[in-house]
Formats: C-alpha cells, sequence, structure tokens
C-alpha cells in the first residue's frame, strides 16, 4: 500500500509539473534564422508562430529566394524548440520511477 502511495504522489507531482511546463513553453520565445540571420523566425517552446524578422538583404534575394529563407528560419525555429520540449519534458520525467512497477 504504501508503494501505491508514493506512486500516486509521484503522478500527482507529475501532472503538477506537467501544468507548470505547458505555460513555460508558452511563454518561451525561440529563434530560428537562415543565412545568418537575413530571416528570423520566433516561436514558442509549443511551436506557435510569434513573429518573423525579414532583413532588406533577404528581401533583395527575391521572392523565390525570401520564400527558401522564410521556410529554413522556420524548420530551424521549429527543430530548437520541439528540442527544448522535448528535453523539458524528459526532465520532468527522467526521474520517474514508480516503486512496483519496474520488471
Amino acid at each position: 500500500m504504501k508503494e501505491l502511495a508514493e506512486a500516486i504522489k509521484k503522478a500527482q507531482q507529475v501532472q503538477e509539473g506537467a501544468k507548470q511546463l505547458q505555460e513555460d513553453l508558452e511563454q518561451m520565445e525561440i529563434e530560428g534564422e537562415a543565412e545568418g540571420g537575413l530571416v528570423k523566425v520566433f516561436m514558442s517552446g509549443n511551436q506557435e508562430p510569434i513573429r518573423a524578422e525579414i532583413t532588406q538583404a533577404a528581401v533583395d534575394k527575391g521572392l523565390e529566394a525570401l520564400s527558401e529563407l522564410v521556410t529554413a528560419a522556420m524548420k530551424d525555429a521549429y527543430l530548437k524548440s520541439t528540442e527544448t520540449m522535448r528535453e523539458r519534458m524528459e526532465d520532468l520525467t527522467g526521474d520517474l520511477n514508480f516503486p512496483g512497477l519496474s520488471g
């Protein structure tokens, strides 16, 4: 019974931590860029787009190149954001060791 109580307590702690993590991810601003910052895209930790910054040099490259730069910056921001989310989730659940449930 003590093991079950400990497992329930840990599950509640994880639930509270997950709620806080969700709030933290919403507040994060993660930057992705292309070609040394010609285009920058900012996303939250939840992969919500926040804004984009496009330099005149990027615009001068033409529409097709600009589209490629924006796409590259979006991919960079998305990868960084998902990696951040994964790391934070591992931090939250990494020490989960429910007593009596390991094989």
